[in-house]
């Protein structure tokens, strides 16, 4: 996805992302990503808190509010404790 970001950017449309790999992000340089400390697959922390996945969310959108890019921010808050982990869903 960094490596589109650029001709999304070059065409006018602004763009963030999600980023689970920093040394990829780092690499591609995308114009705003988002590193986060979760697990592959779970871009957004574990499934069942609403509040904590729009936490994430929020945090990524607000990386295009003015500034300069490239942009690699960390997402500081770990998965809640209580979140379910998803073992046993197959």
């Amino acid at each position: 996805m960094g490596a589109l970001a650029h001709y999304l950017e070059e065409a006018g449309l602004a763009t963030t992302q999600i980023s689970l790999v920093r040394p990829y992000t780092e690499c591609i340089r995308p114009p705003r990503a988002l590193r986060v400390p979760f697990e592959l697959g779970r871009p957004f922390g574990a499934p069942g808190d609403a509040a904590f996945l729009r936490r994430v969310i929020n945090k990524a959108l607000g990386l295009m509010d003015g500034k300069d890019d490239p942009v690699l921010e960390g997402f500081l808050e770990g998965v809640p404790a209580s979140a379910d982990t998803g073992e046993g869903l197959g």
